[in-house]
């Protein structure tokens, strides 16, 4: 039997796979209870800003995918508006083109919205119910994980501009150590408030959740937010949050090798994935061998033609006109695909197809690329048949924690250009364009879920996962573990856009000699260590109807979990 890093787990009745191991534990409490897959995976998202606080904001961001059983497949963008009162060209004018960390990158804080849109749609249970793990985590604290040191060691620069980041992440002096006990108990607190909010109402768990929509956006906690971030300099105001709700749209659609591909909008990322597997569908992969030369080559070309389509593009549609319909189609794939030379890499990224000429990218900076150290994913299959994918996010070591909320509001305004005139730019009412997407596979009558953490490596970890297991056969497990690659040929995400022509990280696992070659191509090449944590971290769960099982697996590269029962 090959090996793997885990066992593949499976159970007759439900599964969850999670960015941490108790955040699992705590949706699959909630499963054991009774409650959905929408209650068990809102139980582990929240917990993830209080498990993992160094990549996810309980007031950060959080893109939602939810498959009822008998239902259609419905996104919650769980992604925050730029404030009314940002200034036209402010960060042209005043900011030199740059997007400074801080509370000047505030958009609307999204997540709490969004998990209780979720619960309010498909979810059986309260608030108080799936925040509980969350509240006791952060009150009774929990060890203290070797991931989370290493951001906060990493980005300690950032986590000392301020004090209250310092109160909480450099407590004595130092980042925690491995295994001590990490409590945050004004984010505790917090949840308290908006449980007690809850339990105050008068009426059924509809008005409860209302109620604590109510205490998050319209009350002393939108009050005390508001009037530290003015006070810091930023722009979101009461108004802000109490005109605020997330955003329910379909998702975006496509055939692939007989199954349905379901991913999140041009808000996003979401469909470069899409595009890049109609590439890889139209081109196909009968004459390459897994991890090969020239299958590195190809799918490397083929991420680099998605990812111009992206930079040149992909935008909130309410502003920008995305041709996602022209994106999608056989007959765009099979024009990216034309511009491949199968001997030898591009070395920059491709212009557009349709519409002017792309941008000049030559004033963009060029250094070594490190990706943006936030995010997390959770996903769920239930006894009844419902599926739920969700990604959230956001950082806080480019961002105030608020005194006494014990939280950072969401900082995802970096991902946004600072020009207002470029498909992604920042400018009032707008949402930026988001890395964190959600995906499901549909096949018959069995639902795949999975995601990851990882910058712009997301969509390129989960294309080449669904690749190992669909094209390839391997199991869940192993499509994890194989040795993986990513391209940074286009402008990064996150503020300032690094670019950096023709680079590819490998990892060792895939071989030197491949690597080598790479380089012969003309690929800038690099190697990244075997499990390399900026490769991803996907998680995955599945239901196999015919047998009347599901499937979980979580990625070795990071903390990720799978408990089935």
């Amino acid at each position: 039997m090959p090996f793997t890093t885990r066992p593949l787990i499976g159970g007759s009745r439900h599964v969850v796979s999670a960015g941490h191991p108790l955040a699992a534990a705590a949706a699959f409490a909630i499963l054991e209870a009774g409650g959905n897959a929408v209650d068990a995976g809102c139980a582990a998202g929240i917990a993830l800003g209080v498990l993992q606080p160094d990549l996810v904001s309980v007031a950060g961001v959080a893109p939602i995918m939810i498959r009822p059983a008998n239902g259609e497949v419905v996104t919650i963008d769980g992604l925050g508006v730029w404030p009314a009162a940002l200034p036209e060209r402010h960060f042209m004018d005043v900011r030199g083109g740059v997007i400074p960390a801080g509370v000047e990158r505030i958009v609307v804080p999204a997540a709490i919205d969004a998990w209780l849109t979720a619960l309010e749609m498909h979810g059986s249970m309260s608030f108080s119910d799936v925040a509980a793990a969350a509240a006791r985590y952060a009150r009774e604290g929990y060890p203290a994980h070797a991931p989370m040191i290493e951001t906060i060691e990493t980005k300690r620069a950032g986590y000392e501009r301020w004090p209250s980041n310092v109160a909480i992440f450099l407590r004595d002096g130092r980042p925690p150590r491995v295994g001590e006990r990490f409590v945050q108990t004004d984010l505790a607190n917090t949840l308290d408030r908006l449980c007690a909010a809850e339990r105050k109402a008068d009426g059924d768990r509809l008005a409860g959740l209302a109620s604590v929509r109510r205490a998050f956006y319209q009350g002393d906690i939108a009050r005390e937010l508001v009037a530290f971030v003015r006070a810091e300099g930023g722009f979101l105001s009461e108004d802000d949050l109490a005109n605020f709700r997330c955003r329910v749209e379909p998702p975006v659609a496509i055939d692939w090798m007989g199954r349905r591909l379901y991913v999140c909008g041009p808000w996003c990322q979401g469909p470069m994935l899409a595009m890049a597997l109609r590439q890889v569908e139209e081109r196909g992969l009968s004459d390459l061998a897994h991890n090969s030369l020239d299958y590195v080559h190809v799918i490397v070309e083929i991420l680099n033609n998605a990812f111009a389509d992206r930079e040149h593009h992909f935008g909130d549609p309410r502003f920008v006109d995305v041709p996602l319909e022209r994106l999608l189609s056989r007959e765009h794939a099979r024009a990216r695909l034309a511009q491949i030379d199968p001997d030898r890499a591009r070395g920059e990224m491709p212009g557009p197809i349709i519409g002017p000429d792309g941008a000049d990218l030559s004033a963009l900076p060029r250094e070594d690329h490190q990706p943006a150290l936030d995010t997390s994913y959770v996903c769920v299959i239930d006894r009844f048949g419902n599926a739920f994918s969700a990604t959230p996010s956001d950082g806080t070591y480019d961002m105030p924690i608020a005194p006494g909320l014990g939280f950072a509001a969401s900082s995802r305004g970096s991902q946004s250009r600072p020009d207002p005139d470029h498909p992604a730019g920042a400018r009032a009412g707008r949402r930026p364009r988001l890395t964190p997407n959600a995906a499901m596979l549909v096949s018959g009558e069995d639902v795949m879920c999975l995601g990851t953490p990882g910058g712009d490596v997301q969509n390129q970890a989960v294309l080449q996962t669904l690749l190992n297991h669909v094209h390839f056969g391997m199991s869940l497990q192993q499509a994890l573990d194989a040795p993986r690659f990513a391209t940074f040929n286009f402008p990064g995400s996150f503020s300032p856009f690094v670019y950096n022509p023709g680079a590819v990280n490998v990892e060792e696992g895939v071989g030197p000699e491949t690597i080598a070659a790479l380089k012969a191509m003309g690929h800038a090449a690099s190697v990244w260590t075997a499990y390399e944590w900026q490769a991803g971290s996907v998680c995955i769960v599945a239901s196999d109807k015919a047998n009347g099982l599901v499937f979980g697996a979580a990625d070795p590269r990071r903390a990720s979990y799978s408990i089935a029962g």
